[in-house]
């Protein structure tokens, strides 16, 4: 009997925190344990060797995003059942969840569900809005019935594995990142320093001005979302295209999707 749930979760903005809990609700064990590596540079170092793990990404361009893959190079388990999340922003998860379930697999784990569900996108802005306010009331609803499925699952057949995942193997081509991130409204900016605390890669800093390393920027938009004077922006030319496309081709919203 499963008496404690895991949430391992990477999520610079909280939207894949909030699928994961309600996930962790519908199953209705009171034991749970939050490893959030959001902010955790040195990583997790951690056997679980009993329990169920909830493990919850948000999607890079189809893909895990690396920085939790090193965030998770010293976990392992000893064979426990876990429920992978990908969370996206209403373009495509692509191979994000059969990347992650082979990740998962490889360090012990039994994965028995998978879900795909979808959050308010990095790029998102209030006047080229993309899955703006998602998760929502209706989003967070299915992860918890969700939950609720799992939990009849493991009454059932603790073991049983999941068929079938979408996505393909070998994995698409990872899409470089770094050289572009987000900049600074000085009139704006009172340098209270909040992007700096939210920033999942460590690259503000925050002294008689704001500076960013873009070279490690990640371009998760935390600190954009998080700015309580709104002076943060990621304005690159390359990005405003990139935006254009996404609310011109992925505005019509798409639904969660699960694998039980």
């Amino acid at each position: 009997m499963i008496t404690k749930i895991h949430l391992i979760y990477f999520s610079p903005t909280k939207t894949t925190k909030k699928i994961v809990e309600q996930i962790a609700a519908g199953i209705n064990i009171r034991d749970i344990e939050h490893y959030d590596l959001t902010l955790m540079e040195p990583g997790l170092d951690r056997q679980f060797a009993d329990g169920l793990a909830i493990i919850g990404i948000p999607v890079y361009a189809g893909r895990v995003p690396e920085v939790f893959l090193k965030r998770i190079e010293k976990i392992s388990a000893v064979g426990i059942p876990a429920v992978l999340v990908a969370l996206y922003g209403n373009r495509a998860f692509e191979d994000a969840l059969v990347e992650l379930r082979d990740v998962v697999v490889s360090k012990g784990f039994v994965v028995i569900a998978a879900g795909a569900f979808i959050g308010e996108h990095s790029y998102s802005t209030s006047q080229q809005p993309i899955a703006a306010n998602r998760p929502d009331a209706a989003d967070l609803q299915k992860a918890k019935e969700f939950g609720i499925n799992i939990a009849k699952e493991l009454q059932e057949n603790i073991g049983k594995s999941v068929v079938e995942i979408p996505g393909n193997v070998p994995y698409k081509e990872r899409v470089p990142l770094g050289g572009i991130a987000p900049e600074t409204n000085r009139e704006l900016c009172t340098l209270c320093g909040t992007c700096a605390k939210v920033c999942p890669t460590f690259v503000i800093r925050v002294d008689s001005e704001v500076k960013t390393n873009a070279e490690n920027c990640i371009m998760c938009c935390a600190c954009v979302k998080y700015c309580p004077e709104n002076a943060r922006e990621l304005k690159h030319p390359m990005i405003e295209a990139r935006r254009e496309m996404l609310v011109k081709n992925c505005s019509i919203r798409k639904v969660p999707n699960d694998f039980l």
